[in-house]
C-alpha cells in the first residue's frame, strides 16, 4: 500500500478551519447569548463557554476521540461497539508526527478540528436555560451530556457506526451538533420550567444588541471552517461547501427580513441575525451535497418554519426556551436533515454518488427522516435522564432570589460593567 504524502495546502487550510470553528464558541456564542440576556446574567453565559472550551477539549483528548473514531470494540465485537469505537486511540495513543489522514492532513489535525464540534453542540444547548440555572449543576450536566449523549451520535454518524453504514448524509452536523443540541435545550427548558418574570406577550429585552450582532457575524464567519472544512482538503468541495453555506445564510437573513416586516411591521437586528443562523444550521447536513438551488430554498424554507416556532409555537405550548436554541438550531437541524434527502445531488457527490428525492432516489430521503428521528429520541431521553439525576444530586434551578438579582454576582462575584 502507498504512503500518504502530506498535502500541505490541504494542511493549512484544515488549521484555518479549526480556528474559524473556535471563534464559534469563543467568542461567538458568548457573545450572541450574552446580548441576549439580561445584563445582570452576561457573565453567566461567559463563563458557561469557557468551561466547555476548557473542561472538552480535556475529555476529547483523553478518551472523546477513541469513543467516536477508535475501532478495538467494533473489531472485537465487543458489545459496547455499538455505541462507542473502543479505546484504542485514548490519550492520543499510536497518533504520531506521520499520522496522515487520507485527505493528506496529518491525524493531530483532524483530532483538533473534531474537538472543536464537540465543543460547540453543547454550547448551543445554553440558550435554552439562560439565566436560571446553578453553574455547579450546570457543569456536572453539560459534562455527563458529551459524554453520554454526543460521543455516541458522533460515533454512529462518523466514526463507522451503524447510521453512516446505513448511509445517512450529515457532512457537517446536523444531526450530531443542531438536531442532538436542540432537542436537549428543548427538554431541559421544559425540566428546569420558565423564568420567575417570563409573561406570555411580554418578551424580555436584550440588555446589548450590539453584541448580539457581533456574535452571530463571528458564527457566520467560523462556519465556513464548520461546513468547508469538513471535506478535509483544500478542494472543490470545499469550495461548494463554502459557496452554499453563504448563500443559504444570506438568503434566510433576507427571508427572516421579511417574515419580520409582514409580521411585526418592522425589520430588526435580532431577527435577522436569528434568520443567519437559522440558515447557517439547516444547510451544515447538505453542504457537501447540495447545489446552489439546494442552498437558496433551504434559506427560504427554514426561517420560515423556525419564524413560525419562535413567534406563535412557543408562546402556544407555554415553554421557556429563553434564547431559541431549540427552535432554531433544533427545528433547524430536522429541517435540514431531512431536506438533504431532498436535495443531494450527484452533481456534488459524484458519479454514483449518493442522491436526494428530487433526483429520484426517495430511498435517501427515508434514511434521512429515519436518522433525524433516531437522533431526537436518544437526545432526549438521555437528557431527561440526566436532567433527573443531577436535579437530584446537585440540584440545577438557582434560588429565586439569585434568580432575580442576577447570576453574575451570586454565581461568580463578578458584574460585566461597572460604573
Amino acid at each position: 500500500m502507498d504512503k500518504i504524502l502530506l498535502d500541505s495546502g490541504s494542511t493549512a487550510w484544515m488549521i484555518v478551519a479549526t480556528m474559524l470553528v473556535l471563534l464559534m464558541s469563543i467568542p461567538g456564542i458568548a457573545l450572541f447569548y450574552g446580548g441576549l440576556v439580561r445584563q445582570k446574567n452576561v457573565l453567566s453565559l461567559v463563563m458557561q463557554t469557557l468551561l466547555l472550551v476548557g473542561a472538552i477539549s480535556i475529555i476529547w483528548v483523553a478518551f472523546g476521540y477513541s469513543w467516536v473514531f477508535g475501532t478495538s470494540f467494533m473489531e472485537s465485537g465487543n458489545p459496547l461497539g455499538f455505541l462507542i469505537g473502543g479505546f484504542d486511540k485514548s490519550f492520543l495513543c499510536g497518533i504520531g508526527l506521520d499520522a496522515i489522514m487520507p485527505t493528506g492532513i496529518p491525524e493531530l489535525i483532524f483530532v483538533m478540528f473534531q474537538c472543536m464540534f464537540a465543543i460547540i453542540t453543547p454550547a448551543l444547548i445554553l440558550g435554552a436555560f439562560a439565566e436560571r440555572i446553578k453553574f455547579s449543576g450546570y457543569m456536572v450536566f453539560i459534562i455527563l451530556w458529551v459524554i453520554l449523549a454526543y460521543l455516541p451520535m458522533a460515533h454512529w454518524v462518523w466514526g463507522g457506526g451503524f447510521l453512516q453504514e446505513m448511509g445517512a448524509i450529515d457532512f457537517a452536523g446536523g444531526t450530531v451538533v443542531h438536531i442532538n443540541a436542540g432537542i436537549a435545550a428543548l427538554v431541559m427548558a421544559v425540566m428546569l420550567g420558565k423564568r420567575e418574570d417570563y409573561r406570555l406577550g411580554h418578551p424580555i429585552t436584550p440588555h446589548n444588541i450590539m453584541l448580539v450582532f457581533m456574535g452571530a457575524s463571528f458564527l457566520w464567519l467560523g462556519w465556513f471552517g464548520f461546513n468547508a472544512g469538513s471535506g478535509l482538503a483544500a478542494d472543490g468541495l470545499a469550495a461548494n461547501a463554502l459557496l452554499v453555506t453563504h448563500i443559504a445564510a444570506a438568503t434566510a437573513t433576507i427571508t427572516w427580513m421579511l417574515m419580520d416586516y409582514i409580521v411585526n411591521k418592522k425589520c430588526t437586528t435580532v431577527g435577522a441575525c436569528t434568520g443567519a443562523v437559522a440558515g447557517l444550521v439547516a444547510i451544515t447536513p447538505a453542504a457537501g451535497s447540495t447545489d446552489l438551488l439546494g442552498a437558496f430554498l433551504i434559506g427560504i424554507i427554514t426561517p420560515i418554519i423556525c419564524f413560525c416556532m419562535v413567534a406563535w409555537v412557543k408562546p402556544k405550548f407555554k415553554y421557556d426556551d429563553a434564547l431559541d436554541a431549540f427552535g432554531v438550531h433544533g427545528i433547524g437541524g430536522v429541517i435540514g436533515s431531512i431536506l438533504t434527502g431532498v436535495f443531494a445531488t450527484q452533481a456534488i457527490t459524484g458519479e454514483g454518488g449518493l442522491q436526494g428525492a428530487l433526483y429520484g432516489d426517495w430511498h435517501q430521503l427515508w434514511v434521512q427522516v429515519l436518522t433525524t428521528v433516531i437522533a431526537i429520541v436518544y437526545s432526549a431521553v438521555i437528557t431527561f435522564v440526566l436532567y433527573k439525576v443531577v436535579d437530584k444530586t446537585v440540584g440545577l434551578r438557582v434560588d429565586k432570589r439569585v434568580e432575580e438579582e442576577g447570576l453574575d454576582i451570586y454565581e461568580h462575584g463578578e458584574a460585566a460593567y461597572n460604573r
